[in-house]
């Protein structure tokens, strides 16, 4: 069956838009006036996505996913876990969650997801046509879960996974906030100071033709500049910014950037927590759920969000291969904790390697939320501080130029 979206009116005057599968347009249209919708307009869901800000045609089953958030896929995939586990055909769950949902792009995936599994495909295989909703670990983790019968507990998995992963990056957006809008609005006050309200404490200065101090010529120096080339102070950033993009984008800048990363104090550390409790929480995850160790590795490594740890990740997982131990394999490595190093071979000498990367994941997501806590704590005073000298350069050098004058008044 094809996907349409439709516009209609209600038997009571009110204006309904949804989405409804059927043969043909006709074929919609008669099914919607049987449930007392009368449509103005229905139209077949194209396949679009967004490619350096064109819409381009694809290969059919594409759509333009910016609008699914992470946490709209948390609650899709709990539901379906919820509708299996009462019992509900799949295609019949997907089909009740098209019209449960409230986000219209969240809606369309479903539709052509269910319109997929009407026509032979896996539940997995209809996911892979979305990779920008649906990770390679959620799709490898419910291609497990069909295979081994127990598709409702992998989904309820996977829910926690992603509401886990968005609880972290919310803690993280949370705790960064304050800083963040604390250095902007100091940066906006200052700009604000030194281009209109300095301009014309100094002017009064100027106007007495005396020999002004060091600090109060070099306040005006840069108050000229910024009211002169204030057009530069913000091109020069957003042209940093655009040169580390740029080099991020080819390997050798990803793998010196990132490195770079890791070997600043505090923060180096947090990453490589942050890294190793995503990479053994999937891990775990997708061994739990009978993925082979060489493909689950492989998943994983892409999880860690650090170029360097990848790397390290794709050595091990190259003497896995030739039959070593994975723990062995990490030992002695810089990008992974010796701790996590040695839960790790606990759970493979135990037999119990999932518990222990589940382990492994929740001791280092506490310490991680603990880092940033301290590290927060501790940015908070280093901008009031940096803030303070500002403001108080600028004092100074107003109340210099005052304080010799009254000397000379004497």
């Amino acid at each position: 069956m094809t996907v349409f979206e439709y516009s209609a009116l209600t038997g009571n005057g009110k204006r309904k838009n949804g989405i409804i599968d059927a043969d043909s347009i006709v074929s919609a249209g008669s099914k919607l006036r049987q449930q007392n919708i009368f449509p103005t307009s229905i139209s077949e869901i194209k396949s679009e996505i967004s490619t350096n800000n064109r819409l381009i045609k694809l290969l059919p089953n594409a759509v333009i996913f910016s609008k699914i958030s992470k946490s709209e896929t948390a609650i899709v995939t709990r539901q379906l876990a919820t509708l299996l586990s009462a019992g509900f055909p799949l295609v019949t769950a997907v089909s009740t969650l098209v019209m449960q949902t409230e986000s219209k792009a969240f809606q369309r995936v479903l539709s052509k997801i269910k319109e997929s599994i009407e026509e032979g495909k896996s539940f997995s295989q209809a996911l892979s046509q979305y990779p920008s909703v649906f990770s390679p670990v959620y799709i490898n983790m419910v291609n497990a879960g069909e295979s081994s019968g127990t598709l409702e507990l992998v989904l309820e998995r996977l829910a926690d996974i992603t509401e886990k992963q968005e609880e972290t990056r919310k803690k993280i957006e949370t705790s960064l906030a304050y800083p963040i809008l604390m250095s902007i609005t100091g940066i906006v006050v200052l700009v604000f100071l030194i281009t209109y309200i300095v301009p014309g404490i100094i002017k009064i200065f100027t106007d007495l033709n005396q020999q002004l101090p060091v600090p109060t010529r070099l306040l005006i120096s840069l108050s000229s500049f910024f009211e002169s080339f204030w057009w530069i102070v913000i091109l020069i950033p957003v042209i940093i910014a655009f040169m580390i993009y740029a080099f991020r984008r080819t390997p050798t800048g990803l793998q010196m950037t990132d490195r770079f990363l890791l070997a600043i104090p505090k923060l180096g550390k947090m990453i490589k927590k942050n890294a190793v409790a995503r990479f053994s929480r999937i891990l775990a995850s997708l061994l739990a759920n009978g993925v082979p160790m060489l493909t689950a590795l492989d998943i994983s490594r892409n999880t860690t969000g650090n170029s360097v740890i990848k790397n390290r990740i794709t050595v091990a997982a190259e003497i896995v291969k030739q039959g070593g131990d994975l723990g062995n394999a990490l030992d002695g490595s810089k990008e992974f904790p010796p701790l996590a190093v040695q839960m790790i071979k606990v759970g493979e000498k135990s037999g119990k390697l999932e518990l222990m990367l589940e382990k492994t994941a929740q001791l280092f997501e506490k310490e991680t939320e603990s880092s940033l806590i301290a590290m927060t704590a501790l940015l908070e005073p280093i901008i009031i501080l940096v803030m303070g000298a500002v403001v108080g350069f600028i004092v100074l050098s107003i109340c210099l130029p005052i304080f010799e004058m009254n000397q000379l008044a004497r």
